[in-house]
């Protein structure tokens, strides 16, 4: 079982970027990993998923292709999402995901592990 803790949320104009952090409490070189997030009054949805063995590159949702980048350290069990150019409409909570055992999808229901979200905020 693994602990999952998101951090760097916060607030930003549009155009502007933020870095969110996922700390593991071991390692995750061999999870699936993810971002998801979900916005008031709707379902989560996937961001980005990363596949086991991967330092960089994943499958990401059209709606953040070429403006997110994941990446993951696995020295430090750490998973990030840089966020460029945002937009209102990427306003929501963002969840780090795991999973050892599902299909690495944009699904949230093949993740195992999720941390408790943090919250990115994006004003017009």
């Amino acid at each position: 079982q693994v602990q999952l803790v998101e951090s760097g949320g916060g607030s930003v104009q549009a155009g502007g970027s933020l870095r969110l952090s996922c700390v593991a409490s071991g390692y995750i070189g061999n999870y699936c990993t993810g971002w998801f997030r979900q916005a008031p009054g709707s379902q989560r949805e996937g961001v980005v998923v990363m596949q086991k063995g991967s330092d960089d590159g994943g499958t990401y949702a059209d709606s953040v292709k070429g403006r997110f980048t994941v990446s993951r350290d696995n020295a430090k069990n750490t998973l990030y999402l840089q966020m460029n150019n945002l937009k209102p409409e990427d306003t929501a909570t963002y969840y780090c995901a795991a999973t050892r055992t599902g299909s690495c999808l944009l699904y949230q229901y093949v993740m195992d592990y999720w941390g408790k979200g943090t919250l990115v905020t994006v004003s017009s």
